[in-house]
């Protein structure tokens, strides 16, 4: 049978769906444009040190700070997208990533203003979180808020696949330049254009969800005068068990693509000894496979449950964990190529259904604080110390170490899932 616009929700809604996709596109292709310069080219450039890897490790520092301020604009976000609504607050967080992603272009480095280079760096590092922190939480709602009943699995999985779009679309960008440019030019200017070109992103961005308007269920909220003063005060007075199990929940899902991306990246073209543009095409190959995740991980939770998917990613990602050192560290790039596939792939089933497990925790007055909050502080431990911590142990005892931090991310996000006493439901 021939399913008209009219009865399938997915065309329906198509604009809403578009906004939600489009915007976490542009912002995550804003922040891996950074997390790729960090492993390639800020260390030298911003961290005067005499050991590569020194530099390296202070580089994935400056990355993670965006980490501690993205729970800080999930508060600040949150808290106007719970009392004003969901569609200024993501224009203004969309603003803030964008304008500190286009400044990073003009930066001098430090040979040219010293200390002053990556302090200007971690400063813009820092607005980039903050926007980010606001954006993630607001498009999930803007997608399952939207949702008819029985499809919150396959409207949240809308700003998940943000991910690996941004995600091709920065180590594209990346690959373009390593063919087409010499290291030296690279390195001196060419690294420049993927944050210049931020700029027409997100005038792209701007005017998709300009045309938007508000959730039906903050609107509803703010009809009856339900919406609370103090978001994040009734959120941990009412909803502390749901803040903490939302946070556990998203670890293991950071700690895969943050392993498998950033930090593999920068093992790989140091420590491994593969060239630039061939560890980017083998990422780039399986990134495919994050998608096929979150697609089938979101369509099957419709009927499963999103608790279920969510299980079956933790329990691939103690699977990836426990292959990590044999498979990333093969000199073949093809069995490379075959773990981050893999850990891609899980790292879908534990990342896509969050964009309606995440809602599910928390009431439509503090939904939009809820999960900003809870997405952002477990980006903190899953994230932001994922390629810090990586590099320190692959350093200390190699990829076997590094496996078994995954093992026990996806351990703490199975006991974030167990805090839930009841399927959770929008």
């Amino acid at each position: 049978m021939t399913v008209t616009p009219s009865t399938n929700p997915l065309i329906a809604h198509r604009r809403v769906l578009t906004a939600s996709l489009v915007g976490t596109s542009i912002e995550f292709y804003d922040f891996y444009i950074y997390a790729t310069a960090a492993a390639l080219v800020f260390g030298p450039l911003f961290f005067p040190a005499e050991d590569a890897a020194a530099q390296l490790l202070l580089s994935y520092a400056s990355f993670g700070l965006a980490f501690i301020a993205r729970p800080v604009g999930a508060a600040v976000f949150g808290h106007f997208g719970d009392r004003v609504g969901r569609k200024s607050t993501l224009v203004a967080s969309l603003l803030l990533m964008g304008g500190s992603t286009v400044l990073i272009a003009f930066l001098p480095t430090y040979a040219q203003i010293g200390w002053a280079a990556p302090l200007i760096l971690c400063l813009l590092r820092f607005g980039q979180g903050l926007g980010l922190g606001g954006e993630w939480g607001g498009a999930s709602l803007l997608a399952v808020e939207n949702a008819p009943p029985g499809w919150a699995g396959r409207f949240g999985m809308f700003p998940p696949l943000g991910a690996p779009i941004g995600f091709i679309a920065a180590n594209g960008f990346f690959l373009i330049l390593g063919l087409t440019m010499s290291d030296a030019s690279f390195r001196a200017w060419g690294w420049r254009l993927p944050f210049l070109a931020s700029a027409a992103l997100v005038f792209v961005g701007l005017w998709v969800r300009l045309k938007l308007a508000e959730t039906p269920a903050f609107a509803a909220e703010a009809a009856r005068g339900a919406l609370p003063k103090v978001p994040i005060a009734q959120l941990l007075k009412h909803d502390l068990r749901s803040t903490i199990a939302g946070t556990f929940g998203v670890i293991a899902c950071f700690a895969l693509f943050y392993i498998a991306t950033a930090f593999a990246l920068g093992y790989g073209t140091t420590t491994l000894g593969h060239s630039r543009q061939s560890f980017l095409i083998v990422e780039l190959l399986a990134i495919p496979f994050l998608a096929a995740g979150i697609i089938l991980s979101c369509t099957l939770s419709d009927r499963f449950g999103t608790p279920a998917m969510l299980r079956w990613g933790f329990a691939g990602a103690v699977l990836a964990g426990l292959t990590m050192g044999p498979m990333l560290g093969a000199a073949s790039l093809v069995i490379v190529w075959a773990w981050l596939s893999f850990a891609l792939f899980v790292m879908g089933f534990a990342y896509g259904p969050l964009g309606a497990w995440l809602p599910s925790l928390f009431g439509a007055g503090v939904r939009y604080t809820g999960v900003s909050l809870t997405f952002n502080l477990g980006g903190i431990i899953g994230g932001a110390l994922a390629p810090i911590i990586a590099q320190a142990l692959a350093a200390r005892g190699g990829l076997a170490l590094v496996g078994a931090y995954l093992v026990v991310a996806a351990a703490l996000s199975l006991g974030g899932l167990m805090l839930v006493r009841r399927q959770p439901a929008i």
